[in-house]
C-alpha cells in the first residue's frame, strides 16, 4: 500500500443537512441527492422510469433531489427523449456521452455532479423504489460511505429466471473465494456513495463497463469504507439486452486484474482512509493485540481455499503415486500460494521485497505441516492398510485444520510479525499496522 501520495485522510463522516430554501434571487440550494439513471437506446422506456421517479421522489423524499440521464452513446431517439424531459422537469438534467460503458457514464456524471449523495439506478426500474430512501440514508446520516441492494439477502423478494439466479450467485461466490469479498451482491443495479468517497474512489476504478461496480465495491471494501446493505424487491426485466456471457467473461478478467493489482499493492487504499478517530477499531484496546480479528478473518478465507486446493491436488496426484507422495506435493504447491496469499491479504505486506525470505519461512511452516498430515496418513496406514479414499480425506481435514492453527501463530509471531514504528507511536492511541518489508 503506497502511503507517500499527497492525499490526505478522508474527513470524518457527518450528517448531512437538508438545503435550506434560497432567498429571493439567490440561486437554488444544491440538492442533497443527485440520481442518475445510465442509458443506452432507451427511447421506449427512458421516459416512464423519468417521471415515475421523479414522482416518488417528490412525493417521499425529504431532501431536495436531481435525476440525471447519462446517454452513452444512444444511436436511437434517447437523447432527444432525455433533452426534453430536462426541459419540461426541473429537477432533470442530461447528460450525453460519445462512448458506451456504464461504467464511463457513471464516473464522468458523479465525477462533475456537486450534490453530496450520489446514486444510481438501471432504467427498467427492476428494484422497487421503496429502497431508495433507505439505501442513502446511511450516507445522508453520516453512518456509512457506501450503500448497496442487495437481491441475495434473506429478506429480499425476487422474481427472476433459473439462469440469471444461478450466474448471479455463481459470481457472488467467486467474488467471495477469490477477492475475499464481504459484500452480498456485486451488480444490483440500485446503489449509492458519498460524493467526497467518490472523488477518492472513482480515479482507481479503471473498468468503463458492467465491472465498474464491483471493481469500486472491492476497493472500497479493502480500504475499510463502511458498504451498508439493503434487502430490496426486484423483478427481473425480460427485454433486457444485457449479454450474459459477454458480460461474465470481462467481469472474470476484471476479478483477475484486481486481484493481481491487490496482491502486488499497487492501488493506493490509503487515499481512502478515514481518520484514525472516525474508526473504533484504529483505538488501541489494552489486551488485545490490534488488527487480530481481521487477520483471523483473512487467514481463514485464505486458508478455505488453500485446503480446497490441496485437496484437489491430492486426489490429481494420486492417481498417479501414492499417498505421502500425494500429500507432500499437493501440500508443498498449496504451501507456497497460502504464504503468498496470507503476505498480501491477511498481513498487508505488500511488494516484493522480502518475499523471498517469507517463502523460506513458509516452507518451514509447510515442513510443520507436512509433519503433521504425513503423520496422520501414516498412522491411518497403521490402523487400517486398506482405508477408502474418503477416509484419507477426512483424516487430512482434521490434520490440516491443527496444521492451520499452528500455521496462523506461526505467521503472526515469526513470518509477519508486526513492527512498530515512529510514525504509529507519534498516533495518540491509534493503531497502525505497518509491515517491515525489508
Amino acid at each position: 500500500m503506497r502511503t507517500d501520495t499527497p492525499w490526505s485522510t478522508l474527513p470524518a463522516r457527518e450528517h448531512l443537512l437538508a438545503a435550506a430554501v434560497g432567498a429571493a434571487g439567490a440561486p437554488a440550494p444544491v440538492p442533497v441527492l443527485d440520481v442518475v439513471i445510465p442509458v443506452y437506446n432507451e427511447e421506449k422506456d427512458l421516459e416512464p422510469c423519468v417521471l415515475r421517479l421523479h414522482d416518488h421522489l417528490a412525493r417521499t423524499f425529504p431532501y431536495g433531489f436531481r435525476i440525471t440521464v447519462a446517454d452513452n452513446a444512444s444511436t436511437d431517439r434517447t437523447p432527444r427523449v432525455a433533452a426534453r424531459l430536462a426541459d419540461l422537469i426541473p429537477e432533470v438534467r442530461s447528460h450525453r456521452l460519445e462512448e458506451k460503458g456504464r461504467g464511463r457514464a457513471l464516473r464522468t456524471v458523479w465525477s462533475r455532479s456537486d450534490s453530496p449523495v450520489l446514486a444510481y439506478m438501471d432504467v427498467d426500474l427492476s428494484t422497487d423504489l421503496n429502497a431508495l430512501l433507505p439505501l442513502v440514508a446511511p450516507l445522508i446520516s453520516g453512518h456509512s460511505d457506501l450503500a448497496i441492494g442487495s437481491r441475495l439477502a434473506r429478506s429480499s423478494r425476487v422474481v427472476r429466471g433459473s439462469r440469471r439466479e444461478f450466474v448471479s450467485r455463481a459470481y457472488n461466490l467467486i467474488l467471495r473465494s477469490s477477492l475475499a469479498a464481504g459484500f452480498s451482491d456485486a451488480q444490483c443495479g440500485f446503489k449509492a456513495v458519498r460524493r467526497e468517497v467518490a472523488q477518492r474512489l472513482l480515479p482507481m476504478v479503471e473498468d468503463t463497463g458492467w465491472f465498474f461496480d464491483t471493481e469500486m465495491l472491492v476497493l472500497a471494501e479493502r480500504a475499510g469504507l463502511r458498504i451498508h446493505e439493503v434487502p430490496v424487491d426486484w423483478v427481473d426485466d425480460p427485454d433486457s439486452t444485457v449479454h450474459i456471457v459477454r458480460t461474465a467473461t470481462e467481469d472474470l478478467k476484471g476479478v483477475w486484474r484486481v486481484g493481481r493489482a491487490l496482491a502486488t499493492g499497487a492501488l493506493p487504499l490509503d487515499r481512502l482512509a478515514r481518520p484514525s478517530g472516525d474508526d473504533p477499531r484504529a483505538r488501541a484496546v489494552p489486551g488485545v493485540p490490534p488488527g487480530l480479528a481481521r487477520q483471523l478473518a483473512g487467514f481463514c478465507a485464505v486458508g478455505v481455499l488453500s485446503t480446497l486446493v490441496h485437496l484437489v491436488l491430492y486426489s490429481l496426484f494420486r492417481l498417479g503415486v501414492g499417498p505421502q507422495s500425494a500429500n507432500a506435493g499437493a501440500l508443498l504447491v498449496s504451501a507456497v500460494a497460502n504464504t503468498a496469499a496470507n503476505r498480501r491479504l491477511t498481513f498487508g505486506v505488500r511488494g516484493r521485497s522480502g518475499a523471498v525470505r517469507h517463502q523460506a519461512q513458509g516452507l518451514v511452516v509447510f515442513a510443520i505441516g507436512l509433519a503433521l498430515t504425513s503423520g496422520s496418513l501414516a498412522a491411518l496406514g497403521t490402523a487400517s492398510a486398506s482405508a477408502s479414499h474418503g477416509t484419507e480425506l477426512a483424516v487430512l481435514i482434521a490434520a490440516n485444520l491443527a496444521a492451520t492453527v499452528l500455521r496462523f501463530l506461526l505467521f503472526r509471531a515469526w513470518v509477519f510479525p508486526a513492527r512498530r514504528t515512529g510514525h504509529q507511536d507519534a498516533r495518540k492511541g491509534s493503531v497502525h499496522e505497518p509491515r517491515d518489508v525489508r
